[in-house]
């Protein structure tokens, strides 16, 4: 079975398509997975008392509406129309101050200034051009404005991450690599690279703090979550039933290792990222 070919430009139809579907069908046990990370970027935020805040990749708004319940008023930005559309249903079912935006970080005109703080939990390792991007949402800030922002350190350090495809590989031996100078999840695990990254885009006082936070999801949603997200949400919704059938089999045994009863408890090796815009005079 061959996987499909991917390319740095294909972000958009990745998440407008599977991969931004599967994220609102599970978006509560990825929600409630990624719990500590939006508790820390909440955090963050109410300390630097942002009145404005934009989240870049806030996919169906869960630390959107979380600080826009403590900030005041949040911005959340993706380029996904699914995930959108739900993180709008979920803001006003729940009726608070936040909106949501379809759209590019990397492009979008944002308003001059417009933000005190700019926060992403998980979406900013896709940008095509990363420098061009914070130069873009530099722009964004105030002067002075914080950036925070959670990603993802290396696949060493985060092995159930990649535990279903190193466990399909005799079944799909073709799925794409993961290339740490390309975007994908694992694209600022370097903490040189972000440092330069942020430093060649007009932020200074830039901060890297490793962060290792303890996940759980239900034991009962772990064959819908590796058969729907990651490399194997790519490939095997074009598998026949006989070889997707194959696939989990194999597959499942191998997290094994992180079932305690009813939960899956994985360590998450993250950055948690912290700078500040530069005055336009100083940069």
């Amino acid at each position: 079975m061959n996987a499909p070919r991917r390319s740095d430009d294909d972000q958009s139809a990745r998440w407008n398509g599977p991969a931004g579907h599967a994220w609102v069908d599970l978006h509560e046990v990825l929600d409630g997975m990624f719990r500590p990370f939006e508790e820390l970027l909440v955090e963050a935020v109410a300390t630097q008392h942002a009145g404005s805040v934009l989240d870049v990749g806030c996919g169906t708004g869960a630390v959107t509406r979380a600080v826009a319940r403590r900030a005041g008023h949040c911005v959340g930005i993706d380029l996904s129309e699914p995930m959108i559309d739900a993180a709008r249903a979920y803001a006003e079912r729940e009726g608070v101050p936040a909106s949501f935006v379809r759209g590019d970080a990397q492009e979008d005109a944002f308003e001059p200034a417009g933000f005190d703080a700019v926060v992403s939990r998980f979406g900013v390792m896709f940008f095509a051009d990363p420098v061009r991007a914070f130069t873009n949402l530099r722009g964004a800030v105030k002067d002075g404005g914080a950036l925070r922002l959670v990603v993802w350190r290396g696949p060493e350090e985060n092995p159930f991450m990649t535990t279903a495809e190193r466990a399909a590989a005799p079944f799909v031996p073709d799925l794409p690599p993961r290339r740490p100078d390309q975007p994908g999840q694992f694209s600022f695990a370097d903490p040189e690279r972000v440092h330069r990254i942020l430093a060649e885009s007009g932020w200074a006082g830039i901060d890297l703090r490793p962060v290792d936070a303890v996940c759980t999801l239900p034991e009962k949603e772990l064959v819908r979550y590796f058969t729907r997200l990651g490399p194997l949400g790519l490939v095997l919704p074009g598998a026949d039933e006989a070889t997707r059938a194959r696939i989990v089999d194999a597959v499942r045994p191998a997290f094994e290792p992180f079932v305690q009863g009813p939960d899956v408890r994985f360590t998450a090796a993250c950055w948690a990222v912290s700078a500040q815009a530069v005055p336009a005079k100083l940069s």
